[in-house]
Parts: C-alpha cells; structure tokens; sequence
C-alpha cells in the first residue's frame, strides 16, 4: 500500500512554499545581469576595438564572484532545507516518533555540498556565458562588416540578456533543489516514489498536465519534456513549478 505525504490528491499548493526563496534568490542572481550591464556599457557604443577589453572584464569578474556565489547560495539552499524539514513536519503529524526522527535526522549534508556546487557553478556562468557572447559577436561582426552597427547593439543588450539568465536560473533552481532535498529525507525513511502535483493554474505546459498525480518512482523520472524527451522529476526541468508529492512506505 501507499500513502502520501500530503494526502489530498488534488492538492495544488507546494507545502515548500517556493515563492518566497525564489525571489530572494533571483533579486540577487539580477544584481550580477545588473553588474554585466554596466561593464558592457561604460564603453564606446559601436565602437568593436574595445570588445576583448569586455570579455576580459567579465572574465575577471566571473573570477571574483566565488566568495559571493558560495554565500548567495548557502543563503537559498539553507532557507529551503528548514522549509522542507518543516514541511515534512507538519504534513507528519500521524507519524511514530521514530519515523519522524528518521526524517528530522535525515544525511542531507552531502545532498546539500553537492547542490552547493552546482549553485556556485550556475552563478558565475551568468558573466562567463556573457563574455562568451560577447566573443562570439565580435567575431560574427569580423566575418561581416555589413553587421557591425546590428552586432553593436546586441553587445550593449548583454545586461538584459544576463537578466534573464538570471530570472530561469533562480526560477529552476529553488525548485530543484526543493525536489532534491525532498528525495533525500524520502530516500532515508524508505519511500519508493512520489506523485506529481502541478499547480493547477493555466500556465501549467500540456505535458506536465499529463503527469500530474501519477506515481512515479525516484529513480526512473518520467519524460518531463516531450518535445526533447527529457525525464526530469518534478520542478527538475527549466522553469517548471511542478512538486513531488513523497509516498510513503506503509
């Protein structure tokens, strides 16, 4: 038999509550579009001669972002892991003690250093891919001069583009690494699985309508994507806002 950890099927809500971490986390991941922005722009607009000098600088400042990349990042992923913990907590009520304790004292270090570095990773992508852009422009605008003032302008917009690197970076990543944390407590008390739940609103994607509340089990995600035929587990794809519902062992 199983049992879930939240037990209304057609619940909608997440018990996480993502929007809150999801915010704060994009608010900081924009600062750094934000930073793209103003050394993109503090030269010359149309002016190609100056554009090594930007990759160069965004490079560099892909370099300096460490310290602050580990402390954004531990920030997101502790508020998730007390949300989650508490989550557990609340929808546990009719648990044994010992059952709750298992959860409580789940090993979710590692689950967390390796979500750590991948967060750190993400975050100073955002200039890196940035200066890469602005490599591969320049040298669309050697190949063809004709393009020179069009190839400009895409330069000058490398701060929006960031930005919105940044918005699908925190939007996946808060959920990710919510389903993440939730398998790991899942995994320590034995659940074999977890049902879909989408959020029920009309931006929900066609595919995921599909899969929601059906059981699928950890280790075999479902194709998330059909499109690229992608599995991915809930709120394990980009931009999906899309939970796991952890079914328990009875």
């Amino acid at each position: 038999m199983i049992i879930t950890l939240d037990r209304k099927r057609d619940r909608r809500k997440n018990p996480v509550r993502l929007s809150v971490p999801e915010q704060q986390y994009g608010t900081q991941l924009r600062k750094i579009a934000q930073q793209v922005g103003v050394l993109v722009n503090g030269f010359p607009p149309g002016d190609a001669s100056f554009a090594p000098t930007i990759e160069e600088l965004l490079r560099r400042y892909a370099d300096a972002l460490s310290p602050w990349a580990d402390a954004t990042a531990a920030r997101m992923l502790t508020d998730l892991a007390r949300r989650d913990e508490q989550a557990w907590m609340q929808r546990a009520a009719d648990m044994s003690r010992a059952l709750r304790d298992e959860i409580r004292n789940a090993p979710t270090g590692e689950t967390l250093r390796q979500l750590m570095s991948e967060q750190v990773t993400l975050i100073t992508s955002i200039p890196r891919d940035a200066a890469d852009r602005v490599h591969r422009l320049t040298l669309e605008g050697l190949e063809d001069s004709t393009r020179s003032s069009e190839i400009a302008k895409m330069i000058r917009e490398s701060g929006d583009v960031a930005a919105s690197r940044a918005t699908l970076i925190a939007r996946t990543e808060v959920s990710r690494a919510s389903t993440v944390l939730t398998e790991a407590r899942a995994a320590r008390i034995g659940s074999p699985g977890y049902f879909w739940r989408d959020v029920g609103d009309g931006a929900v994607r066609a595919d995921h309508r599909e899969l929601n509340g059906q059981f699928f089990r950890w280790d075999e995600p479902p194709v998330a994507d059909k499109r690229t035929g992608a599995r991915a587990h809930p709120g394990c794809i980009y931009n999906c806002r899309c939970w796991a519902d952890p079914a328990l062992p009875d």
